[in-house]
């Protein structure tokens, strides 16, 4: 009686989204090559036969973290592209969105799970190709979307919104992403309101802002 008891009182074991959440701490921790499905399914409270029935295999798993993350931080951005969509000051608009880009970007979750995938790439291609379509390029073809729509409010002057939204996104993350990438200590300079004027200084409707 009391046996049964404690087991409906034990909290239940990870599943779907809160399981990916636990495989990926794991991974980061372990890398891939150090994981085991044991590990997950220890930290998740479940079974490894659980496990396996939801993920059947470790690479599979590790295609569906990869493929929520990249979901989660398409998501992540939308409110700063739809208030830059919707700016009257168009300036304030793209600091905003490059401000929430940058902060992103360079977080220390979001650099480590870059370096995972990048160190398991050549292994696990479709993982590769997966995490940069649909984040580094769908979030690109999101501010292209963003930038036409400025356009077509006459508050800039854009020819190519895909080559402007890639131009824009190197110009405010290349650098800092690159140092930050190989040295996880890396000190960088905020250069966000320089970026932004640049670009302005090209597809701008209006002269940069002047300090």
């Amino acid at each position: 009686m009391s046996s049964a008891s404690g087991r409906r009182g034990r909290p239940p074991g990870k599943s779907g989204a809160e399981l990916l959440v636990v495989a990926r701490e794991v991974f980061l921790e372990f890398g891939f090559a150090g994981t085991s499905m044991d590990e997950i399914a220890a930290r998740a409270g479940i079974s490894k036969a659980s496990l396996y029935r939801e993920h059947p295999s470790k690479a599979g798993l590790f295609a569906a973290v990869v493929q929520d993350w990249t979901t989660a931080g398409r998501h992540a951005l939308r409110p700063a592209l739809a208030r830059l969509e919707a700016t009257e000051d168009v300036r304030k608009g793209l600091l905003v969105w490059a401000q929430t880009l940058r902060a992103g970007v360079l977080s220390p979750t979001v650099v480590e799970m870059r370096r995972l995938v990048t160190a398991e790439a050549a292994r696990h291609p479709e993982v590769g190709k997966n995490y940069l379509h649909k984040s580094w390029i769908s979030n690109i073809g999101d501010l292209a979307t963003a930038l036409q729509m400025l356009d077509a409010r006459a508050m800039l002057r854009i020819p190519d919104p895909q080559s402007a939204a890639e131009q824009l996104t190197w110009l405010v993350v290349g650098a800092p992403l690159n140092a930050r990438m190989l040295d996880a200590a890396a000190t960088t300079t905020d250069t966000v309101d320089a970026a932004i004027d640049l670009f302005l200084a090209a597809y701008g409707q209006i002269r940069p802002h002047t300090r």
